[in-house]
C-alpha cells in the first residue's frame, strides 16, 4: 500500500522569507528565546523584555537551526540575506559564530546579523560576528543618561565601552556595517545631541546610517516619532551616507503579492483575531506575522483594536467599530 506523504515539520527556529526595509526578502533566524535581551528599549514594538541578561548561552541547538536552514534554502525560490534576528538578541547565543561559519559552508547568500550592538565590547562577540557578511547594530545616543532611557539596559552595561566596542570591531571586521538611528521626539533628537552623535559615528565609519523613527506600536507610550522634517534635518548633519528608512513603501507593495499576506487577510476578514490566533491557525512563525500585518495596517486593508486587554487585528470593510 502507498504510504501517506510526510508532512513537513513546522519551522521553530527560521521563519520567512518576508520582506525587509533594507535586506530584500529576508530568510529571518531567530535563536534567542522571546525578548531575551540585554536592552529594554522603550521603542521596542515586541513590548517589554521578559529577561534582560548578558548571559551568552546556547538558547537553542545549533544542529537543529542548522537543519531548517537547509531545508528552507531547498524550498524557497529567492531570498536576499539570512539575516539572524527576531524576538530577542541574536549575540547572547554563545555559539552564534559556529552558526555563521556552518552556513556560509552550505550557501553562497549572505548572512546578516541585526543586533543592539551592546556585546560589542566583549571580544567573543565581535569575533564571533567576523565572518558575518552585513552587521546592523543600532546606536541612538552617546549621552549616558539619555542612553539608559532609551534603552533601559542590564545594569552592568556602560555606554563608553560599548561604543569603545563598535571601535574596535570597525578595525577587524571586514564586512558592511550599516548603522541604526532610532530618533525619538524630545528624548535624542535635539541638534546637540545629533551633533555630538555624529562625531563618534565618524569615528566608527560605518557604510551606511540608517535613521529611524517610531513607525509600529512602542513598549512604552513615551517613545514618539519625530516628523519627516526632522528626520531631513538629521539627515542632513549626518552626511551623505545617511538615508532614512522609516515609512519604506515599495517593499510593502512588493509584499501584497505574497500568500501570506493574502491568507492573513482573508482569515482576519471573516473574524476578529490576535497574534497568538494567527500563530495556531497559519503555522506561520509570530514574527512573520509582525510583518505582513504591519503591511496590511499601512495600506488600511485590516485595522487593530484593543479589547480586554488585547490587540485583536479586524478587516475595515463590514467592521461595526
Amino acid at each position: 500500500m502507498p504510504q501517506d506523504p510526510v508532512e513537513p515539520k513546522p519551522s521553530r527556529y527560521v521563519y520567512g522569507p518576508v520582506p525587509s526595509r533594507r535586506l530584500g526578502f529576508s530568510l529571518g533566524i531567530d535563536i534567542i528565546p522571546h525578548k531575551k535581551c540585554s536592552y529594554d528599549c522603550i521603542y521596542c514594538q515586541l513590548g517589554k523584555t521578559l529577561n534582560k541578561t548578558l548571559e551568552r548561552k546556547e538558547y537553542v541547538p545549533v544542529n537543529k537551526v542548522l537543519e531548517e536552514v537547509r531545508r528552507a534554502i531547498k524550498k524557497t525560490a529567492q531570498i536576499d540575506y539570512l539575516t539572524f534576528s527576531g524576538c530577542g538578541e541574536p549575540t547572547l547565543h554563545a555559539r552564534l559564530g559556529n552558526l555563521i561559519d556552518e552556513i556560509k559552508r552550505i550557501t553562497s547568500i549572505p548572512v546578516a546579523v541585526l543586533t543592539n550592538g551592546a556585546l560589542l565590547s566583549r571580544n567573543d562577540v565581535r569575533n564571533d560576528l567576523l565572518n558575518a557578511d552585513l552587521v546592523l547594530p543600532t546606536l541612538c545616543t552617546v549621552n549616558e543618561k539619555v542612553f539608559h532611557k532609551i534603552h533601559r539596559g542590564h545594569a552592568e552595561l556602560k555606554l563608553s565601552e560599548i561604543i569603545d566596542g563598535y571601535l574596535q570591531f570597525k578595525k577587524m571586521y571586514k564586512g558592511k556595517i550599516w548603522l541604526e538611528l532610532m530618533v525619538l521626539k524630545n528624548i535624542n533628537d535635539s541638534p546637540d545631541q545629533i551633533k555630538d552623535l555624529q562625531r563618534v559615528i565618524d569615528k566608527i565609519n560605518p557604510d551606511k546610517i540608517h535613521l529611524n523613527t517610531v513607525v509600529r506600536p512602542p513598549s512604552e507610550a513615551c517613545a514618539l516619532p519625530v516628523p519627516q522634517e526632522t528626520l531631513q534635518s538629521i539627515k542632513a548633519i549626518l552626511g551623505e551616507k545617511c538615508e532614512i528608512i522609516a515609512d519604506f513603501k515599495p517593499r510593502a507593495a512588493a509584499a501584497k503579492k505574497t500568500d501570506p499576506a493574502q491568507m492573513i487577510e482573508e482569515i482576519v476578514a471573516r473574524r476578529p483575531v490576535t497574534i497568538d490566533d494567527l500563530v495556531r491557525i497559519t503555522d506561520l512563525h509570530k514574527n512573520e506575522i509582525l510583518k505582513y500585518l504591519q503591511i496590511l495596517l499601512n495600506d488600511a486593508r485590516i485595522k487593530a483594536s484593543r479589547h480586554n486587554s488585547r490587540t485583536y487585528y479586524r478587516t475595515i470593510r463590514g467592521s461595526n467599530d
